[in-house]
């Protein structure tokens, strides 16, 4: 097998795999050592600044590559980008983004991109960061509550997207023809969201890894408070917030875990009646499917915790008007078993436990004078060394 270190990725390959792409956007071919059957997918997926993607067909059916840089269709004009996925994957790709050619007016493919239009491109793409500056001054002049986060030249210069985010509705149609005598180019407004522009941006997150939206998210899925309080996570908005300001992406990933543990469990608002007393709910440790509750509804007090077998037993007799004398059954002690009791033998648990210097045994010093000892208490083992 041939394999190849790929400079762009810092990542090696080998014949017959796509390369693996350091943007989050990219997606892997695993269709890729398939053989062709001769009939060829004739669209292409290809990828342009930032978030934008698109499927374009490829009419002349040129011959295409994974990293091609192409000049496809636009309006006015054409753009330019990198082919990321070619052949019949691209096909399953259109599948599940329920993309329809036939329902939908699909671009073409021109070319592969020649000299003079990537001169044309990086030309544009050298004026994205003074337009973004200049139009986030001309947005405040104009007292528009708004913020531009990214402007993205087209690949011809002929048109600009300007990236925007806005809490309400906004009214930006002077700020377009102010833009457009400023720029002298086609201006596109186009509003994206917290969690979009956090992934551009990038960052650490309070797990010590990269953001999940600027690594591997290319799909943002409402959060809600309703996820965190299901998994009893305090709602605390310093915690719960990232960099977005927006709940953190991450509660929902074991919301279903914690929705299937949940099913056994009973309501939280019923409350255990005991001759003594009413005790009402106050936490619970799901995967142990244990119950905690207090005497009082505010407070916590007497704390009692029961698994949820003994918490649907308690209920069942409330329901038939039956008080029972403790929550924790007299036999509870007695079935329990007994718990091994699991101890530190080799201090592994401690983190300092390999800066401990080890005590040096001195050496005896009299060992001459116990040599001469034991000869004069032996004789006969001197006059044997003396005889030699």
């Amino acid at each position: 097998m041939d394999y190849k270190i790929d400079n762009n990725a810092n990542n090696i390959t080998h014949q017959g795999c796509c390369k693996s792409s350091a943007s989050k956007l990219g997606n892997i071919d695993w269709m890729s050592d398939i053989p062709s059957t001769g009939e060829e997918f004739p669209y292409v997926e290809v990828q342009f600044k930032n978030t934008r993607k698109g499927f374009y067909l490829n009419s002349n059916n040129i011959p295409l590559e994974k990293g091609d840089i192409v000049a496809v269709e636009a309006s006015p004009g054409h753009d330019i980008g990198t082919v990321t996925l070619i052949g019949k994957i691209v096909q399953l790709q259109m599948k599940k983004l329920g993309f329809d050619p036939n329902q939908t007016e699909i671009k073409r493919v021109y070319r592969k991109a020649r000299q003079v239009d990537l001169e044309k491109y990086e030309e544009a793409k050298s004026k994205e960061q003074d337009a973004m500056l200049r139009s986030r001054q001309i947005a405040a002049n104009l007292n528009l509550d708004m913020k531009i986060g990214d402007v993205e030249y087209q690949g011809d210069g002929n048109k600009a997207i300007f990236y925007y985010i806005a809490d309400e509705r906004v009214d930006f149609r002077q700020l377009i023809k102010v833009l457009a005598d400023t720029f002298k180019v086609r201006i596109e407004m186009r509003q994206i969201g917290a969690r979009q522009e956090a992934g551009r941006i990038g960052g650490i997150g309070p797990c010590g890894r990269p953001l999940c939206c600027s690594s591997w998210i290319n799909r943002f899925v409402s959060v809600g408070t309703g996820a965190a309080r299901r998994q009893d996570i305090s709602l605390n908005p310093q915690k719960l917030a990232g960099q977005c300001a927006k709940l953190k992406c991450c509660i929902n990933y074991e919301l279903d875990t914690y929705n299937d543990a949940l099913k056994d469990f009973p309501s939280k608002e019923i409350p255990l009646e005991t001759i003594d007393g009413t005790f009402y709910y106050c936490k619970s440790d799901i995967f142990a499917k244990k119950m905690t509750y207090s005497s009082d509804p505010h407070v916590m007090a007497n704390l009692v915790t029961l698994p949820i077998e003994r918490v649907k037993e308690i209920i069942e007799l409330n329901k038939k008007g039956v008080k029972v004398d403790s929550l924790v059954e007299n036999n509870d002690n007695e079935n329990k078993k007994p718990q091994p009791d699991f101890q530190n033998v080799v201090g592994q648990d401690s983190l300092t436990r390999f800066d401990k210097k080890k005590k040096k045994k001195k050496k005896k010093k009299h060992s001459n004078n116990e040599d001469q000892n034991s000869s004069q208490n032996n004789p006969k083992a001197s006059n044997n060394e003396e005889h030699k």
